[in-house]
């Protein structure tokens, strides 16, 4: 039972947790330029954690008690992706010389650190999606089960994270070039403002 509720913890978190796209483009960007992998790396599955942790204990029916708090969320959380994704838009305009470039744009870890947890804690899907539904998953199994549910959750989002920033090196010959820089960045930019624009316009 306990291999059973760790597995259905550990496949219900990876399905969730791959499916919050904006946190990863910006995880799969940070691996890319390997700078700052591991502060990222544990920002968000730290994060992840906590929030799988919160369910499981009973805080989503507190989090689906305050509206409010969500809807404050989802402005400011589609603001930040208008925002980020204006900057995606510029770098993709503007061009640079490759992999070298990035680099260099990448920002202090202070910075890089700050905004990852922007982009996971101003995400109320993330609230929803970890705290709401893996908590209610979580009461199908009795007592200490929950638990192991929770751990396989837990496990999934370490994975997924590890695998997304220490993964995406084998990724690097191909952004030696700018142009594939530039793609990135404008797929990133679309992707942020069309994000945006489903928060603004679809409530929660």
């Amino acid at each position: 039972m306990w291999i059973a509720a760790a597995a259905a913890g550990l496949f219900a978190g990876a399905g969730l947790i791959i499916a919050i796209g904006a946190q990863n483009a910006f995880v799969l960007r940070q691996g890319l330029q390997q700078r700052h992998v591991g502060k990222v790396v544990l920002a968000c599955a730290g994060a992840d954690i906590v929030l799988i942790l919160a369910g499981i204990g009973g805080m989503g029916a507190l989090v689906l008690r305050w509206p409010l708090l969500l809807q404050v969320l989802r402005f400011g959380g589609a603001a930040f992706l208008l925002w980020y994704g204006l900057q995606a838009g510029l770098r993709a305009w503007r061009g640079g010389s490759a992999l070298a470039a990035a680099e260099a744009q990448g920002g202090s870890g202070r910075e890089i650190l700050l905004t990852c947890l922007a982009f996971t804690l101003l995400n109320p899907h993330v609230y929803l999606d970890t705290v709401v539904l893996l908590g209610s998953l979580s009461t199908r199994y009795p007592g200490d089960l929950r638990w192991a549910f929770a751990a396989g959750a837990c496990v999934a989002s370490v994975a997924w994270f590890c695998t997304l920033g220490y993964g995406a090196r084998l990724l690097q010959p191909v952004f030696r070039r700018s142009s594939a820089w530039r793609v990135l960045d404008a797929g990133v930019a679309i992707f942020m403002f069309c994000l945006a624009t489903l928060l603004l316009l679809r409530p929660l």
